[in-house]
């Protein structure tokens, strides 16, 4: 059995999806849970963990309700304004639904390069662990050095990276990536999805070969026990196709044993997201 971590679902529209340029107009159009249930059920994944696509308490409303309607979306990631004045009653509300399991704001995305060393979001941030509540990293690989100082202020916060820290696989630089994936790993408390690589290489012109040293460098960094299978579905479409996703992951997995490969598809998002 597999959990897929790292999915979306929207309604597309051109304002709220800016992002999904010319080149992923594959993806400009409604993505729902019937038709994740259509594509995991030719698959080995039994359950799904739904994350925000956009920064909105009505999106965290709409996961929240789309998971209590469909039993194999497990939790969801949503967003809440961690840099509000008023976060505390948004969180007390917001985590007494257990299938609220995390947090992401899209950091990536920020144009100021602090934004994550802010004061009042690491307010926000610091209350999380008081409602058990997870915080996903989306971070592009050059916002690694202030990630590390980041999860340094909050040591004992259950962190989860999404996408490797999007490494530039494109034009196969790997050592800037490398150094500060390494540093960050050495904190207990990151946990790290194995997700979102197709699309950080040319979509069309990508090789599993081309991967090989980025999957290599979180296997040793972070190692079994800190790994999750994430899909990044739809997004992951516009290079490849779900299953071929999950077969590629499940290659790359092939030389650990058993149990180790059953920590990364399973038991760890099962213990990690308390699901």
């Amino acid at each position: 059995m597999i959990i897929d971590t790292h999915h979306h679902f929207w309604n597309y529209n051109p304002v709220d999806f800016d992002w999904i340029d010319d080149e992923m107009a594959l993806i400009r159009k409604n993505f729902l849970p019937n038709d994740l249930k259509k594509t995991i059920s030719k698959t080995d994944v039994s359950g799904v963990i739904s994350v925000q696509a956009r920064q909105s308490l009505e999106e965290t409303d709409w996961l929240l309700q789309m998971a209590s309607e469909n039993d194999f979306i497990k939790g969801i990631v949503g967003w809440l304004p961690l840099a509000s004045e008023n976060i505390q009653p948004v969180l007390e509300k917001y985590s007494s639904n257990n299938l609220l399991k995390g947090v992401r704001h899209v950091v990536q995305g920020e144009p100021d390069p602090e934004f994550i060393l802010g004061k009042k979001f690491n307010k926000g941030v610091s209350l999380l662990k008081n409602v058990g509540l997870i915080y996903d990293i989306l971070i592009f690989e050059h916002q690694l050095p202030n990630t590390i100082r980041f999860a340094d202020r909050h040591p004992n916060q259950i962190f989860v990276l999404d996408h490797i820290a999007k490494p530039k696989i494109k034009n196969n630089e790997i050592e800037h990536w490398k150094k500060y994936v390494k540093e960050l790993s050495k904190r207990e408390n990151v946990f790290c999805k194995i997700s979102g690589m197709v699309t950080e290489a040319n979509f069309t012109e990508w090789t599993v070969k081309q991967l090989q040293p980025y999957f290599d460098i979180v296997l040793d960094t972070f190692g079994p026990k800190r790994l999750m299978f994430g899909s990044d579905w739809p997004v992951c479409l516009v290079a490849t196709d779900y299953k071929t996703w999950v077969e590629i992951v499940k290659s790359q997995l092939a030389p650990l044993s058993k149990y180790e490969q059953n920590l990364i598809l399973y038991e760890n998002a099962t213990r990690i997201y308390n699901l």
